[in-house]
């Protein structure tokens, strides 16, 4: 069957933007071609600076033909529908229309409609300049004398060519005949802009790819990745050095170059006396260049690879010297930055946030550092830190962002607050709160284990949660403005990977007091609202590690659950607990005594939450039932003052041959409505007695 080649050449398109553009540029075509009856065997799409290529092979040569039967209007139905159902399916006459019969609903007409297929590049003809006209890129513009038309082509960049070729691999391809804004389909490319920017005539895919090559283009992003990476790594380690890799600054570099050349140069060593990462930041943001270290110091070197797009007679020096030249400039700024906000205390720079808003309901960024500090200090026993050294740390934890550097090269900050903090002799478990209070910010982030980095973590992220509910900013849907979900889950993460006993809602309770007091006034309910969006996130963190989602509702809906690292060890123990033969055995039971409960109570209008009376037990099953259940309830219970819910659950597993027994041999809804009404207590019973674990209800299955 044909192959499909499409390649639309145009000048450079943004590096971020290539990937999802070639990716969008299958779907589309590959969907349309569905849509129409195309079905194909496979496709691929590339992106280079230049140009989007797609191929897609194993294209039916045509259409296949369509019959389609429409339902028209009754025999006797109005001239007016008749006609309207002539022209919708283009009979000439209603002669041509068949009669179906239906003695109920009276006689119809009914059009077979034949549709012969079309010739699949007649197909594509049409389908591929709407794609083209309507390709969903970022951002588009126009150009030329065209552009001053009503509906010119708008692009990413000036388009200039477009192949479009289709046909078997054992032939000459045809040129599927179409245009875009005066841009004609061809079979006419272009090869490196500097080295071969003649023109190529190409067929098919594998033609074109080869051509590309020898024109001094690689089409395939992935290769050029790879050669990128290979040929850096190879250049520092016969330097004696290591590259450190950057994987997104390798999406983005390969996104630059169509011939990737890698070239090694050098800087003055006096800069690195500035901290290594904003080192790489420099080299990194502004010419997109990838650092080494020394293996023998761990430390960075003097040196930074580049990827140029050109070979030279000169081997690369001029390239090299240019990036050298910036490069000293840059570096030369980062430096003097540095330097300047040394000579500035962090505690010094603190006033300025007084006139920063943070949120124009929360007040400004001094305020919210002030709450943190009051927060952390509450938080720090409960963490086992020293609550001097985390006042200290909160106090100067967010004081970075008014730094020259930081102003510079946002992603260093926290780091930059860790490095200013030790120039001015902080003690190191301040420094570091300074850095690691922002973690984690992400399910791949660590988690700092130092206790005065986690009670700034944690006083940072709860009063972000509690400011935003209080003012009735949540999450909505897939909008997160201000990250609280993340902020959730960091919370999360840093209680559960440092096994901490906390309950969140009695912090969240005293960070409302720090609030304006307008909101700190109104906000009564909200640590128990807060608590439902941890539970919402505890179960997603679960889910990703493998845990049901419904035992965590099971745990969270008995009463004062908020201690998180006890729900997710007693979550455990329930999991394990169901999935042997007495737990699945207990939960099936109980859940037929909570359906039996329902249904009584509903018939009753009231509930059986009494204590039963032993006296009118007639059954030996009864008294067996009772005497298990008041023996489970004092050994579970006891097990989970202990937290040895291990030890709940098998208490728990006692209960299943009487409550076996019982189902088996005793009738709940009696004749006398005293026993009945016992015999449902006694459910009750069975229901309250797992609660001491769990809400079995919760749980499905």
């Amino acid at each position: 069957m044909p192959d499909l080649l499409l390649e639309l050449f145009s000048e450079e398109i943004p590096a971020r933007m290539q990937a999802k553009a070639a990716d969008d540029l299958r779907r589309m075509v590959t969907d349309r071609l569905v849509a129409e009856g195309l079905v194909y065997e496979g496709a691929k799409a590339f992106a280079t600076p230049r140009r989007l290529a797609l191929t897609v092979h194993g294209i039916p040569v045509r259409q296949p033909d369509l019959k389609d039967e429409r339902r028209g209007p009754r025999v006797d139905g109005p001239p007016a529908a008749i006609a309207g159902f002539l022209k919708a399916t283009g009979l000439a006459s209603i002669e041509e229309a068949k009669v179906q019969r239906d003695p109920k609903k009276g006689d119809f007409y009914i059009a077979l409609i034949e549709k012969e297929g079309r010739a699949a590049i007649d197909v594509l003809a049409d389908i591929l300049p709407v794609i083209i006209r309507t390709f969903p890129w970022p951002k588009s513009m126009r150009w030329g004398a065209r552009s001053a038309k009503s509906g010119s082509l708008t692009w990413v960049r000036p388009l200039h060519a477009i192949i479009a070729t289709f046909g078997l691999e054992t032939e000459e391809p045809d040129v599927v005949n179409f245009s875009v804004d005066g841009i004609s389909a061809g079979q006419t490319t272009f090869g490196h802009r500097f080295m071969a920017p003649r023109p190529i005539n190409v067929r098919r895919f594998e033609d074109y790819e080869a051509k590309l090559l020898d024109a001094k283009v690689v089409l395939d992003p992935q290769r050029r990745k790879d050669s990128i990476v290979t040929d850096a790594r190879q250049l520092a380690f016969a330097q004696g050095f290591v590259l450190v890799e950057d994987p997104a600054l390798l999406d983005e570099v390969a996104g630059l170059v169509e011939w990737p050349v890698v070239l090694m140069g050098s800087f003055e060593s006096d800069f690195l006396s500035i901290p290594a990462e904003v080192i790489r930041a420099t080299i990194r943001n502004n010419q997109k260049c990838f650092v080494v270290r020394d293996p023998k110091t761990g430390k960075l070197a003097n040196k930074f690879v580049l990827a140029a797009n050109v070979e030279t007679v000169d081997g690369g020096k001029a390239i090299v010297a240019g990036n050298e030249r910036v490069i000293r400039a840059r570096l030369s700024d980062a430096k003097f930055f540095y330097e300047t906000d040394l000579k500035t205390r962090l505690e010094d720079r603190l006033p300025k946030f007084d006139s920063i808003v943070f949120h124009e309901k929360l007040g400004t960024q001094g305020e919210r550092i002030k709450r943190i500090e009051r927060l952390a200090a509450e938080i720090a026993p409960l963490v086992g830190a020293d609550v001097e050294k985390v006042k200290r740390a909160a106090h100067l934890a967010k004081a970075d962002l008014l730094t020259e550097v930081v102003g510079e090269f946002p992603e260093v900050q926290g780091l930059m607050g860790k490095y200013y903090a030790l120039a001015q002799g902080e003690d190191p478990a301040v420094a570091a709160a300074c850095e690691e209070h922002y973690k984690p910010q992400g399910p791949n982030d660590d988690v700092p284990s130092n206790p005065v980095s986690i009670a700034v973590a944690l006083a940072d992220k709860i009063d972000t949660l509690v400011g935003f509910w209080a003012i009735d900013e949540k999450p909505t849907g897939s909008k997160d403005p201000y990250a609280l979900r993340r902020a959730a889950l960091g919370v999360i993460r840093l209680i559960l990977e440092n096994a901490l006993r906390l309950s969140i809602a009695r912090v969240a309770t005293f960070a409302i007091g720090g609030l304006p007091p307008k909101y700190a006034g109104e906000a009564e309910a909200l640590p128990v609202d807060l608590l439902a969006f941890f539970a919402d996130r505890l179960k997603v963190q679960l889910r990703e590690q493998g845990a049901r989602h419904d035992l965590v509702d099971a745990v969270f809906s008995l009463e004062a659950q908020d201690d998180l690292l006890m729900i997710v060890r007693r979550v455990e123990a329930l999991a394990t607990f169901l999935d042997t033969d007495d737990g699945k055995n207990l939960l099936a039971s109980t859940k037929r005594a909570s359906n039996i409960l329902a249904i009584e109570e509903k018939r009753d209008k009231r509930t059986f939450d009494g204590a039963p009376d032993p006296a009118l037990y007639s059954l030996a099953e009864e008294k067996a039932l009772a005497k298990a259940i008041d023996q489970v309830k004092t050994e579970a219970s006891a097990a989970v003052a202990k937290e040895d819910f291990a030890g709940a659950m098998s208490a728990m597993a006692k209960l299943r041959p009487p409550v076996d027994a019982f189902f088996d041999k005793v009738r709940v809804n009696d004749e006398d409505p005293k026993v009945r009404e016992n015999r449902l207590e006694l459910l009750n019973q069975i229901r309250a007695a797992t609660r001491a674990v769990a809400d079995f209800s919760k749980i499905e299955g």
